[in-house]
Parts: structure tokens; C-alpha cells; sequence
């Protein structure tokens, strides 16, 4: 868990804090919890999903919980949460502003990926989450692979197109 306290450079001409400022702090506490599940530097590789709920004010206490929700040979899924709650009004119930999935790869000193220690699921709702990080995966890999392949089909048509102008200017 990260906490910071949103201040008056943190907004936008709306008067909320812009959604980047909320991005970065994800990113930051999950790359903190990334890094210390897989005892070493970790990377962003992707962010899925991130939802804005509600709006984060100048004044906010504003608090993001992380925890890894799935783990391969050297990536790992860390599922975070955001919730906001003024910081002078005691009794206020907190809002939840935001969640995020991001994928992080752990890298070694020289940056290349480096094997990330298993998953420890203890609980209904830790099982719950592998689960669900599985169907994510499953679809960014999926998603991937029909771009790449759609990529492949239109690069022949692009060199045809390409070389129909050349002749046609040389006309």
C-alpha cells in the first residue's frame, strides 16, 4: 500500500487530479509490490483495464493497494486498487477512485527477464484472482496474435500499394 495526499499542481483545469498523476501512482505501487514478490527489479510491460470510478480532488488522502494476482516464468499480474478519502473530515467514507491490472516483467542487472518465484495461493479470494489474471492473459496473448497476424496479411498489400504509386508517378 502507497498513500500521498493530492496537491494543488496535481489537477487539471476541471479541478481534479489528472488521470496520469493517478497512473503514475499505480504504476508506483505496483512496481513496488512487483519487485519485492519476485525479490528484484521489475518492469511495466502492460497496464490492462485501468477504470476511473470517481474523480480524486486537491485534499484527497488517497491510498492504492496492490497484490500479485498471477505469476508466469519471469512476468507477473499485480491487481491494484485506489480509494480517496478527504483529509479533514474524519468519518468520511473512503471512495473507491480507481482499479488497474498491469503485467511487470522482473529483469536481472543487464535487463533481461529473470525467473520469477511461484504464487502462493492461500485463500478463496487469492484463487479467485489467479483465475480471473488467467482470463486476462489468455485474452492479451489472443489479442496479440490477431494483430500480428493481421499485420502479416496487410504488409503484402502495403508493398503492392506502395509500388502502384511508383509506377503510376513514373506514367
Amino acid at each position: 500500500m502507497l498513500s500521498h495526499i493530492m496537491g494543488p499542481t496535481e489537477v487539471n483545469l476541471l479541478g481534479t487530479v489528472h488521470g496520469g498523476v493517478v497512473m503514475k501512482f499505480v504504476d508506483d505501487v505496483a512496481g513496488a509490490v512487483a519487485g519485492r514478490h519476485s525479490g528484484g527489479p521489475a518492469v511495466t510491460a502492460a497496464m490492462d483495464e485501468m477504470q476511473f470510478l470517481n474523480p480524486v480532488r486537491v485534499g484527497d488522502l488517497v491510498h492504492a493497494y496492490a497484490q500479485v494476482n498471477w505469476v508466469g516464468a519471469t512476468s507477473m499480474e499485480v491487481g491494484v486498487r485506489v480509494i480517496a478519502e478527504p483529509w479533514n473530515e474524519a468519518g468520511t467514507a473512503p471512495r473507491h477512485v480507481a482499479s488497474a491490472y498491469l503485467v511487470f516483467v522482473a529483469v536481472d542487472d543487464k535487463g533481461q527477464p529473470r525467473a520469477v518465484p511461484p504464487l502462493i495461493l492461500e485463500t478463496d479470494l487469492d484463487r479467485r484472482r489467479h483465475a480471473e489474471a488467467e482470463i486476462r492473459r489468455s485474452h492479451r496473448l489472443a489479442r496479440r496474435h490477431a494483430i500480428q497476424a493481421a499485420r502479416a496479411e496487410a504488409a503484402p498489400l502495403a508493398e503492392w500499394a506502395a509500388m502502384s504509386e511508383v509506377v503510376e508517378a513514373g506514367a
